[in-house]
């Protein structure tokens, strides 16, 4: 995700989590699906998504099962003890977006076994998913692309790491066909407001020579295996904030990088340029222009300003937007406010980041608990809150 303008990039570090220690398992073994994990070919048990979904209405719950692991259980409105996929399915939730690193040494999470328990229980719920592919071994956003470490001898090789990125992107979903979890659609690369796949301090401008011939080794991977599945899997690009997408898209088009089907924004009023009421003027801009489908896919609202635990909120009072203050109705009045923009521009989704990232006795590098706690869609005793109900476009209690 970012929290920031790309320009202000001084909050970048805080996103680096990790949560060592939660599972008694150990996840980066990619050599079995984990024993919880009902995967069948053969579709027996696994439902499948909609088939035509108008306006996609999603969570990103990447991090659910290291909270599970932490001991979190989450409730429905009336305060029952369930199952979180069930209570985002019955609440309207259509997408689950999960994100995949590559080797991440650091965590027992988001890497391919996690992924795979994590599009099971999606598509077990008859859910779409929309899985994010960072190209890297830890977070990447606007002040990072870290260059995952088996690939690092080829930095300087725009052939030889494109084709490494073809062949990790083509291998990872060829073995998720194997399984029937497919994801419905692909983003190559998070936030890529910079080039992809440096080392260090990011460099600028972008080579759009290296960055075009990476991004693309990405989309036609993608595309590879759509073919050969006869499946229709989408590509998004992700970029963090409008006004940075005006300018990114702009020269990536420029330079060959056409072939996709999502623009995908990251939105939040506190690190954007532009508010709610004129955020609009970007957005159009970006669907008139380059005719792609439209989605934000992260966006998040504080419902208080409490913090639950040590970890102190990311999200505080500069978050708050005018008529919305941080309680639950303001939280669910953002998120209804900014369906109705992406509706009147022609836009197909929002995704609320990280909804599920509740407190718990783990730990962050930094404290105890999670920095997000005030801005999930559940309240600090794990009960849903009002905001749960924008995904059946309701300001109905």
């Amino acid at each position: 995700m970012t929290l920031y303008n790309f320009k202000f990039i001084w909050i970048a570090s805080i996103f680096c989590i990790i949560n060592q220690g939660c599972s008694s398992s150990d996840k980066n073994d990619d050599s079995s699906i984990d024993d919880d994990v009902v995967v069948d070919p053969t579709d027996d048990g696994v439902a499948e998504p909609p088939q035509s979904i108008d306006f996609y209405y999603g969570a990103d719950l990447s991090y659910v099962n290291e909270m599970e692991d932490c001991n979190a259980s989450y409730k429905d409105a009336n305060g029952t003890s369930m199952d979180v996929y069930d209570i985002f399915k019955n609440a309207g939730t259509n997408l689950v977006r999960v994100r995949l690193w590559h080797n991440p040494t650091w965590t027992n999470y988001s890497n391919y076994n996690d992924v795979k328990e994590t599009i099971a229980r999606a598509k077990a719920k008859g859910m779409a998913v929309l899985l994010d592919f960072h190209y890297s071994d830890t977070w990447t956003d606007p002040s990072q692309q870290q260059i995952p470490a088996a690939w690092a001898s080829e930095i300087n090789n725009t052939s030889a790491l494109g084709a490494l990125l073809y062949n990790y992107t083509y291998t990872t979903l060829n073995d998720l066909a194997a399984l029937n979890l497919l994801p419905e659609i692909v983003q190559v690369g998070n936030e890529i407001n910079a080039m992809i796949l440096q080392d260090g301090e990011l460099v600028w401008p972008i080579d759009w020579a290296r960055n075009a011939s990476l991004i693309n080794q990405g989309i036609d991977a993608v595309r590879d295996i759509s073919a050969e599945n006869n499946a229709d899997i989408e590509v998004m690009l992700h970029i963090a904030q409008p006004e940075n997408a005006l300018w990114w898209f702009e020269e990536a088009t420029a330079n060959g990088i056409t072939d996709f089907d999502w623009i995908g924004l990251s939105y939040y009023p506190i690190w954007s340029e532009y508010t709610l009421e004129n955020v609009n003027q970007p957005l159009t801009s970006l669907k008139n222009t380059y005719g792609k489908k439209l989605m934000i896919v992260e966006t998040a609202y504080p419902f208080t300003l409490d913090n639950a635990d040590a970890a102190n909120n990311i999200l505080g009072a500069d978050a708050l937007v005018s008529g919305h203050p941080a309680s639950q109705q303001g939280q669910l009045d953002y998120l209804n406010q900014l369906k109705t923009i992406m509706e009147n521009v022609g836009g197909a989704g929002i995704i609320y980041w990280e909804p599920a990232w509740v407190s718990t006795s783990c730990s962050t590098l930094w404290a105890q608990g999670s920095h997000w706690d005030n801005a999930t869609l559940f309240d600090h005793d794990n009960k849903a809150t009002l905001g749960l109900q924008f995904y059946n476009g309701s300001l109905e209690d």
